[in-house]
């Protein structure tokens, strides 16, 4: 970061990270045992995200707090992938993800219903602008399998244009058949 005499940064880095939205899922004290006695460090798991479909989540280690949370947050910005969103709020449709023996099933939901989700996947839905969701988590409950679990299931998340020029469809013979089915549930 460019930073002046004064120690302040300047406005290209101030707007660079106000761009992004990081959420702190969890803190680990881990020990090394050595001849001496103990060292203690800490591991950060972080979730960044630009709440337009933009997320990433990292996982630093250091020997103090807010240099572990540096760590995972740069880790996290690296490596961050898009999820379609339907109408900036929800999913496209439902999907399942899973990461050892973490288990996640993510639903789309009407306007209104919130975020129903436990800890680490609610982070990773508020970073990524998901406004509407249900989500379940079926077997662990390690906060970084159910994270790489829920990513797995945003990676799975496709786009109805995708899958119409898949399918050789018109996205809007598609979309007629999705409100032709919406209306036939009422």
């Amino acid at each position: 970061m460019a930073q002046d005499r004064k120690g302040n940064r300047d406005k290209r880095d101030r707007n660079e990270d106000s761009e992004f939205v990081d959420k702190l899922v969890g803190i680990n004290r881990v020990a090394k045992v050595v001849k001496g006695g103990r060292r203690f460090g800490f591991a950060a798991l972080v979730v960044v995200g630009d709440q337009k479909g933009r997320v990433g989540f990292g996982h630093g280690k250091a020997k103090e707090v807010p240099e572990a949370i540096r760590k995972a947050t740069e880790a996290a910005k690296r490596e961050m992938i898009f999820v379609p969103l339907r109408s900036g709020r929800t999913l496209h449709h439902d999907v399942d993800g899973r990461h050892g023996a973490g288990k996640v099933h993510l639903r789309s939901a009407e306007p209104g219903t919130g975020i129903i989700a436990g800890g680490p996947m609610r982070a990773v839905f508020e970073t990524v602008g998901i406004q509407d969701v249900v989500a379940k988590s079926i077997g662990s409950s390690n906060p970084y399998n159910m994270v790489r679990a829920t990513f797995d299931a945003l990676k799975r998340q496709m786009h109805p244009k995708d899958i119409a020029s898949q399918r050789g469809l018109k996205y809007s013979t598609l979309q007629e058949r999705r409100r032709s089915l919406i209306g036939s549930e009422e």
